[in-house]
């Protein structure tokens, strides 16, 4: 079942006995693989971060910049400085500054132009900001993300910015796609990344791939992370 997005940062109750039940059993299905558990917390209120740091979370993704800045704001100092940060959705170049300022991660480039502000921001900063290139590579019109040849074209460009470090490739699989198709999808992106390392000769150690419905097909494809939401806080 999925979150309605009118109740999108809705501060309700969250049992962290609950979560701490869920993420485990995450865990234990995917104990075959060294695979990290970031926790979707973009439809949830401030709790749900807590919730989730009591059940022994320490990675959280938000995708709305000026709510998720206000509620890691709101944070405890304890959690704020011992838990890692992930953007993962659109992000308009307007947004960039803030969105560097308080994420440790971004998930979402899908552009040169939009590499190139995050280096420029996190220059500004003093920092290097870990970024994942977005791969829609089941070309759906109504999401972000690059197509394949073009990243292959501005690959190296990004790859001379000097702050930005390209960690990983992330995708998203269409909602409801069957269990071949979604195989196919992420065996696609593990080839992809593959190819990439071996004609720029670097290395992209992460794949970000898999959500709640999908995520155990995601883990036995080659993601070494996998972003959770419904499962652990519902």
């Amino acid at each position: 079942m999925l979150i309605p997005s009118q109740n999108w940062g809705e501060d309700i109750a969250i049992d962290s006995s609950l979560v701490k039940l869920n993420f485990n059993t995450i865990k234990e299905n995917i104990a075959h693989c060294n695979v990290k558990i970031v926790a979707v917390t973009k439809y949830f209120g401030l709790n749900a971060i807590i919730a989730g740091y009591e059940a022994g979370i320490r990675d959280f993704a938000e995708s709305r910049a000026k709510e998720s800045i206000e509620k890691i704001n709101k944070l405890p100092d304890d959690i704020r400085k011992n838990s890692t940060f992930h953007f993962i959705g659109h992000l308009q170049t307007n947004k960039v500054n803030k969105v560097v300022n308080s994420f440790d991660v971004i998930q979402s480039v899908d552009s040169l132009k939009i590499a190139t502000a995050i280096s420029n921001a996190a220059c500004s900063l003093n920092k290097r900001e870990k970024i994942f290139l977005q791969i829609n590579n089941a070309k759906e019109e109504q999401k972000s993300g690059y197509d394949k040849e073009q990243l292959k074209k501005e690959l190296k460009d990004i790859l001379a910015l000097k702050g930005v470090e390209v960690m990983g490739l992330m995708n998203i699989a269409p909602l409801g796609a069957s269990k071949d198709e979604l195989t196919r999808l992420f065996k696609d992106i593990k080839e992809f990344r593959d190819e990439l390392e071996k004609d720029f000769k670097i290395t992209i150690p992460e794949l970000s791939m898999g959500m709640s419905d999908d995520y155990i097909v995601a883990v036995n494809c080659g993601a070494t992370m996998i972003r959770i939401g419904r499962k652990l806080f519902t």
